[in-house]
Parts: C-alpha cells; sequence; structure tokens
C-alpha cells in the first residue's frame, strides 16, 4: 500500500511506524511543514497505562521514551496557602521535541520517508496518487479544511487564555497552583519532563486576561507577570517562551475543541487533533492522537473490504473510545474555565473537585492509589457535615436542610408506578414505599403526585385531593417513620400537556384512546404529533391550579411528610411554562426568564406559605432542554437563582423530557455537571441525578461539593436495600439495619470480609 501522511507530528509518525513494522512492503511518506527541529510547546505527558498500550505496540519506542523521561507518582497542588499532595497517579513527562525524535529516528530505521519543509495544500491532489492519505495535519488541519462539509467539524473556542512556558525550575510532582488577583484568579499546570526542564502552562479565563489588561502586553511583559505570579514555585527561575513565531498578546491561546462528524472521505483519513482535540488538563492530546494511530493501523491491516470500508469500521471502532475522553477532557475544561465557582470550597474538598473534575476518576480509585490522602478527604467532608473527628465515606454523612436531618446522602428518586386507583395509593404502594424506607437511603421521594384527577399523567397516577387519598399516604407516611430512619419527600406535580396518556407499559406518551380528560399548558403544543393539543391556560386556569398545589400541600402536612418538592421538570405543566420552546406566550408569563418564571414561582411561593415553616421545601428542575434554542445550564442557574430567592432550600437537578425532539448527551453521571454548575454558581444545596449507580458515584459527587445529595432510581428498583449493601461492601457497619434483619447483616458483613480476604491471598 502506498500511504502518504500529511503532518510530521506523533500521529502521523507513529502510524507510520506501526504501518511499517506490520508489513515493510507498505511504501510511506511523510509530509511536514515545519523543519525537524522545530515544535511549539515543551513536554508531553503519559500515564503508566498509556505507555503500557504503547508497548504492547511498539516496545522499541517505548523502551527508547523510558530512557528519556521523567516519572512521577504525585500531584501537588497549592491552594491559599495550603499544598495538598495525592499520590499514586503514575505519569511520565518527556521533551515534546525529543519525543519526535524518537519517533522520527524510529520512522527512518524503518524506511519511512519524511520531507520537512514541504508545504501541501490539497489532499485530493494526493488521493489521486497514493492508496491511502492521513490528514495528520493537527487542529488548524488543510485536510479537514479542504472537505469541511464532509466531515463537519464542531469547534468550540475555549473561554479561557493560556500561554505555554518552560523552566529550568526541576519540579518534584505535577503540579497546580492557584492565584488570586485583583481582576480574577489564575491557574497553573506544570511538571517536569527531564533532567533539566518543567513545563509551565499559566491560564486564565478570558475576562480576567483583558481585565488584566495583558491583551495590551509584550511577551515579555506576560511572561514578567507570570514569573511575578508563581515567583514562590520559581525560586528565582526565569520563564521561557519557545513561540517564536508568535508576538506581543498573541502568545496567549485559546484551545480549540475539535468534533468531527465523519473522520473519512474515500481514501482520505483525519488523525489526532485533525479529527478531535482533548484538552491538555486531561493529560494530552497527543495521547489521543497516538491511540487513533494504533486503531487506525489495527483496522488497515486487516484484508476485509476496500480501503474506504476499513476506515468506517476504524471510525465505528474507535469513535465511543475517543468521545468518553473527549468529554472527560470537556468536563475538566470547563471545570478550569470556571474555577471560580470553586474556590469558596474548603481547600480538600476544592483539590478533590479538581482530581475527580473529568469524571474517570473517582473516590474508589483514589482510595487504591493513596489511602492516606483520601482518608484525610472523608475526614474534612464529615466534619463539614458536622461529625468532627470521624474516617466515614461521604455518602454516609448527614445532611441538614431547615431543622430535618437526612441521616445520609443517598436518596430514592420519585418513580412512576403507574399502580393507583383514582389517585389513591394502595398496598402495592405501602409495601413499594416500606421496603425502600428500610433499605436505608437517606431520603425517599414519592413519585409524582398529582394536585387534582386532570392533572395526571395517566389513569394510574398517585394524587393528593381528596380524604381518601391523604389518608392512605398518611399511612404510607407513619409506616416509613416507624420502619427506620429514612425521611420522606412528597412530589407534587400537574402533568400539563403530557396528560391523559396510557400506562407506561401499555405505550409511554401514547394519549388515551378513551376515558381522556382536557389539557392545559402555557400554549397549544402537543407533545407528540399524536398528542391532544392543550388548551392555552387563563388566569383562571392559573388560579385554579395554584388553589390546587396549596390545597394538596396542606394535606401533605397533614400527612407528615418531612419534605415537600414542586415538579417542574421534564415537560409537565410548570416545566413548560420555563422553557422558550414550550412557552409561546405574549403577556407577562412569556418571553424573558423572568417571565417565564412568574407562575411557577406564584405556585411555590404559596406552597411554602401553606408549608410548615421548619420543613424543608424543593424544586425539581430540567436544566437542559437538550434541544436547540431550549434552556441550557445558564438559563438553569437563572431560573433556580429565582427559587433560591424564594425560599427554596435544595434544587433538584434533572434535564430533558421537555421536547419529543431533544438529543440528550448520556454516559455515566451525565447530569452532574449540572448540579455542579447550580450548586457552586448560587452556593444552594442541590440534589444531583442521572445515570448514577456505584456508591463511588455518590462518594465522589458529595466529596467533591457536585450535590448535597445523590438521587438514585433504577437502582432502587432493582435493589430496595442499596443502601445497606454499599455501606456493608465499605465496612460501615453504624448505618441501622431493620432489627428483624440483623442475621442477615451479619452474614453479609462476614460473606464480604471472606471475599475480601480470598482477593488478598490470591
Amino acid at each position: 500500500m502506498r500511504i502518504l501522511c500529511l503532518g510530521g507530528g506523533p500521529a502521523g509518525l507513529f502510524f507510520a511506524i506501526l504501518m511499517k513494522q506490520a508489513d515493510p512492503r507498505h511504501e510511506i511518506t511523510v509530509y511536514e511543514r515545519n523543519k525537524a527541529e522545530d515544535t511549539f510547546g515543551w513536554g508531553v505527558v503519559f500515564s503508566d497505562k498509556t505507555m503500557d498500550g504503547f508497548r504492547a505496540q511498539a516496545p522499541e519506542v517505548v523502551e527508547q521514551i523510558e530512557r528519556a523521561f521523567r516519572h512521577w507518582d504525585d500531584i501537588d497542588t497549592y491552594f491559599k496557602g495550603e499544598k495538598i499532595t495525592s499520590s499514586g497517579h503514575g505519569f511520565c513527562g518527556i521533551a515534546r521535541m525529543k519525543l519526535l525524535q524518537i519517533l522520527q529516528d524510529r520512522a527512518r530505521a524503518l524506511g519511512v520517508t519524511i520531507q520537512y519543509e514541504t508545504e501541501f495544500t490539497d489532499p485530493d491532489v494526493y488521493a489521486k496518487q497514493y492508496d491511502l492519505v492521513i490528514g495528520a495535519d493537527g487542529v488548524h488541519s488543510v485536510t479537514r479544511k479542504k472537505h469541511e462539509a464532509h466531515f463537519n467539524p464542531r469547534i468550540q473556542v475555549g473561554d479561557c487564555r493560556f500561554i505555554w512556558l518552560g523552566t529550568k525550575k526541576k519540579l518534584d510532582a505535577f503540579t497546580f497552583a492557584f492565584r488570586q488577583t485583583a481582576h480574577g484568579w489564575f491557574n497553573l499546570h506544570a511538571y517536569r519532563f527531564d533532567d533539566e526542564m518543567s513545563t509551565f502552562i499559566v491560564e486564565t479565563p478570558e475576562h480576567v486576561w483583558r481585565a488584566a489588561g495583558i491583551h495590551a502586553m509584550t511577551a515579555d511583559q506576560s511572561i514578567a507577570l507570570c514569573e511575578e505570579l508563581f515567583a514562590d514555585l520559581l525560586d528565582g527561575h526565569r520563564l521561557i517562551s519557545n513561540a517564536r513565531h508568535l508576538r506581543g498578546s498573541a502568545v496567549w491561546l485559546r484551545f480549540n475543541r475539535v468534533l468531527c462528524e465523519r473522520w473519512y472521505k474515500d481514501n482520505i483519513v483525519l488523525l489526532g487533533d485533525a479529527a478531535h482535540t482533548a484538552h491538555f488538563s486531561i493529560g494530552s492530546g497527543t495521547k489521543l492522537a497516538m491511540e487513533d494511530a494504533i486503531a487506525l493501523a489495527a483496522v488497515l491491516q486487516s484484508t476485509d473490504g476496500d480501503v474506504p470500508t476499513r476506515l468506517a469500521r476504524y471510525q465505528a471502532e474507535r469513535e465511543v473510545e475517543a468521545l468518553k475522553l473527549q468529554s472527560a477532557a470537556r468536563n475538566r475544561m470547563t471545570w478550569f474555565e470556571h474555577v471560580d465557582r470553586y474556590v469558596d470550597l474548603p481547600p480538600q474538598q476544592f483539590v478533590f473537585s479538581l482530581l475527580t473534575g473529568s469524571q474517570r476518576v473517582g473516590h474508589a480509585n483514589q482510595r487504591l492509589r493513596d489511602p492516606a490522602y483520601i482518608a484525610g478527604v472523608d475526614r474534612a467532608i464529615a466534619a463539614q457535615s458536622g461529625v468532627p473527628d470521624r474516617e466515614v465515606p461521604p455518602m454516609f454523612t448527614p445532611f441538614r436542610l431547615r431543622h430535618l436531618t437526612i441521616p445520609n446522602r443517598v436518596a430514592v428518586s420519585p418513580m412512576c408506578m403507574y399502580s393507583a386507583q383514582d389517585g389513591t395509593p394502595d398496598d402495592f404502594h405501602l409495601v413499594h414505599y416500606g421496603s425502600r424506607a428500610t433499605g436505608g437511603a437517606g431520603l425517599m421521594f414519592t413519585e409524582m403526585t398529582c394536585v387534582g384527577p386532570e392533572a395526571r399523567i395517566t389513569p394510574g397516577c398517585t394524587g393528593l385531593w381528596n380524604d381518601v387519598q391523604e389518608a392512605a399516604w398518611k399511612r404510607i407516611v407513619d409506616f416509613v417513620h416507624r420502619a427506620g430512619s429514612t425521611k420522606i419527600a412528597m412530589q407534587l406535580g400537574h402533568a400539563g400537556r403530557k396528560g391523559a396518556t396510557k400506562l407506561a407499559w401499555e405505550g409511554a406518551d401514547q394519549p388515551l384512546p378513551a376515558g381522556g380528560w382536557e389539557l392545559i399548558a402555557p400554549s397549544p403544543l402537543p407533545y407528540l404529533p399524536t398528542s391532544q393539543v392543550p388548551r392555552t391556560m387563563t388566569r383562571a386556569d392559573m388560579d385554579a391550579v395554584l388553589a390546587a398545589h396549596v390545597a394538596a400541600t396542606k394535606r401533605a402536612a397533614r400527612c407528615g411528610f418531612d419534605l415537600l418538592e414542586l415538579h417542574c421538570a421534564h415537560g409537565y405543566l410548570l416545566s413548560s411554562f420555563l422553557s422558550p420552546l414550550t412557552n409561546r406566550r405574549s403577556d407577562a408569563y412569556g418571553g424573558s426568564v423572568d417571565a417565564r418564571c412568574k407562575f411557577p414561582l406564584e405556585v411555590f411561593a404559596a406552597m411554602r406559605a401553606a408549608w410548615p415553616a421548619d420543613r424543608p421545601m424543593s424544586v425539581r428542575l430540567s436544566a437542559h432542554d437538550w434541544a436547540p434554542d431550549g434552556n441550557t445550564g445558564d438559563e438553569a442557574v437563572e431560573i433556580a437563582r429565582r427559587f433560591q430567592a424564594a425560599g427554596v432550600d435544595i434544587v433538584h437537578v434533572s434535564s430533558g423530557q421537555v421536547v419529543k425532539h431533544e438529543r440528550p448527551v448520556y454516559g455515566r453521571m451525565f447530569q452532574v455537571p449540572l448540579s455542579d454548575q447550580i450548586r457552586n454558581a448560587l452556593h444552594v444545596p442541590t440534589i444531583a441525578v442521572g445515570n448514577i449507580f456505584e456508591a463511588d458515584h455518590v462518594n465522589t459527587i458529595i466529596a467533591a461539593g457536585r450535590a448535597d445529595l445523590c438521587a438514585l432510581a433504577r437502582p432502587h428498583l432493582a435493589d430496595p436495600y442499596w443502601t445497606l449493601h454499599a455501606a456493608a461492601e465499605q465496612g460501615v457497619t453504624d448505618v441501622p439495619w431493620p432489627v428483624q434483619y440483623g442475621a442477615g447483616k451479619l452474614q453479609l458483613e462476614r460473606n464480604l470480609a471472606r471475599a475480601t480476604q480470598l482477593a488478598l491471598n490470591a
């Protein structure tokens, strides 16, 4: 096969090496615009795990890298006068120029032709001459630009400015440092990459960069500013720039996050930064690029199909893993872009939030790396929770709202059971809620309970509009309070345009064929094309809905519920007011955020006035509509701000289900960043939801300050005793079990101890 690589960076060179190793008959040429000795930046970071992957593919290259790299296990973070060290990370740094030299030498030794100072402008010309053209020409790829409409790149420009410098100060660990100035915060990413030098990347948000006047500084003035900011870490050493082609403020860059819909066209394929980038805060985009090279070489070595067919398979096989890494990098980049959200966290929590910002590393993984560090985190979170001098997993610390103390941070999510008769919960509900009340969770929510018969989603939804329903709910609440320490919350809501539908297992969101009722909504927009068109609400309708919520609130108080939640999420009635996609009103209740919030806040205020002052209230929000022109996290902050001012005690942060054409970005804990944003932007307690299913998820979220409670749905359907089992697995023995189940507790703890011992012996 005749192959041309456009770009002589790590991606193109490593790919050429792998292909030549696999079959020396391949004729491979690399074109590089720059000189062989030219590169931008200083060091490259790889984890030990990444190096193991490279070693399996190119042991000779890895052997050379290991002779030149600088290895470290510690991360030192300097914040507000404290230095906090976390160990066991297993990283290595190598000079970028040295890495290129190793790859260049190995490629030449295998017979790869490398032509430097060779310009290229039109990949189509080469595509006619070669069997395969590799567009490994970086973030500003000419290859991608030529067929931009086909590759369909999404390019997001970062909100921070950064300057990439070097220094002869020999750092002992990967170093993060944060400095507050009159204009805002600056942060440092620094590490040693050889015997003499360290990389020194200084970063700050765009608005801080401009407020500090850096946009008007010369390059030398910028460097002097950085030396002044981090003088205590430099110990008199100077900072050096190798960006000789950049002048003035241009030495400060903005990160370009590139994500292409397609990676190949005919016999042209994008590789590394040309196809997708990963922010330097997660380690190195070089890792992503070189792992791309491994995957592409593996696919091309097969003989199944022609070149375009194999390139299609390459994207299909590699895309998910690349997206995972990019998602983690995006999370980490966002953390640094909004570092001012986190600077009010206590130092231990601030550092843990930083270390776990990608959501790829959590509490359990950190404990394996450095038990002493995590012990310090656990003690700090316990002390913040009012439990001093105790080392306990964060999920088992208490949390207080007004006069209510929730014994731990696990909540049972509201989950519709669609099993009521005329809105009345029956024995099924008693068993359902009762079993979870004995399962150890700190707080349990009812399903969305409707404030009137016409407020239901389905005929099977529970309600709280008459005395029979009130008595049935009081029976459940009384049992929950007798059964243990779990607190119980009532969630009240109105289905709005999503009402009068079949039971979920008969056809979710599908309209009832008969026996339905009139629907109301802020605007006459059906949820599905086949749904009933709702009637536009009048002021009289609003008054009736408000009165129904107040009446249900009073009933919930008489039932003895510990907490009351107003449902303003998932496209139901009040959610439909909040979203611009479903609220098209031109009166005082539509248009701006203030106007869209007006009626939901009227309802909340009336409920708050009717609810006992010593009991807390929450609101559930869809913090992202996942659709063009809908609400995003930024709008959710403004909506939550208004509920906070109205007296809400905690915000239950969900997302989506507002419009049917939504396109959520699913993944582990995928909604947690929205909770994080609201909590730390407003300093209001939050409940996180969304694909949280492991104890480690809960411990990580709480310890990092991304939420104050974690609500789990499906895990509690599969295992009502999820929290008790999580306690036993972590060696927490003081979470109360029902006395009737004591023998089961002892046996579970013995079995877990035996399994642990067997694993150690193995």
